[in-house]
């Protein structure tokens, strides 16, 4: 990986922590002759015109990006996919804690969707003796919350709780009084009362989500040396 420098455009303090992480393991992170570019994860659309189409572009829903530039594509990757869902969870807790005005214990919380981030979710509320619910559509996924102990709902019934947390990114619950937070990529949760909230692993654990976008990236390289 000698001949490999990156060159962190994007501004969140993550990206920031990774370039760190890079420079430990002997990747230059300098501008000059960069051969990667590295952006934030979500990345939006930018224009690129002046990047050599030579230049690997690293970052996250890059399916807009020209066919002509290599790219790394962070949230293809399965591993890093599933650690930031843990991140992402580790978060919502942290935040939840911030606004519950009681302890978790046998603290009824419902959790909209059972994808990573509600399976992560779900496992650290319930360690924390919370009365967790999980709701879910497919007939599978409710006896898998049966078997693994949670409440699986497929009927929302929001003043049963405490608070509610959507991780799915549709359309799944209008207006309402309560402790909300819509953690989806897109708002499920309607009402001016929703902490939408996106992108918590690089705001409230940018060390952690550093380490883990460079510690990808590594992998990558490595792979392709092989």
């Amino acid at each position: 990986m000698d001949s490999i420098t990156i060159f962190p455009i994007g501004d969140s303090p993550a990206v920031e922590c990774a370039a760190r992480y890079l420079a430990s393991e002997g990747i230059a992170t300098d501008e000059e002759n960069a051969t990667h570019l590295l952006f934030n994860t979500p990345t939006k659309p930018v224009d690129l015109g002046w990047i050599s189409p030579n230049t690997t572009v690293i970052g996250g829903n890059l399916d807009w990006l020209p066919p002509v530039f290599p790219r790394l594509d962070l949230l293809r990757d399965e591993k890093y996919v599933a650690e930031n869902a843990h991140l992402t969870a580790d978060c919502a807790v942290r935040l939840l804690g911030q606004h519950l005005p009681c302890a978790f214990r046998a603290c009824p919380v419902l959790i909209i969707g059972w994808g990573r981030i509600g399976k992560c979710l779900a496992a650290m509320l319930k360690t924390l003796d919370a009365r967790v619910s999980v709701a879910a559509r497919k007939s599978t996924d409710l006896a898998m919350l049966s078997a693994l102990g949670f409440d699986g709902v497929s009927e929302i019934r929001p003043e049963q709780y405490r608070a509610i947390i959507n991780t799915a990114p549709a359309p799944v619950l209008g207006a309402g009084d309560g402790l909300r937070i819509d953690l989806a990529s897109q708002k499920g949760i309607a009402g001016e009362n929703v902490i939408w909230a996106r992108g918590l692993p690089g705001k409230m654990l940018p060390e952690s989500s550093g380490k883990l976008i460079a510690e990808a990236i590594v992998r990558h390289l490595r792979e392709e040396e092989k």
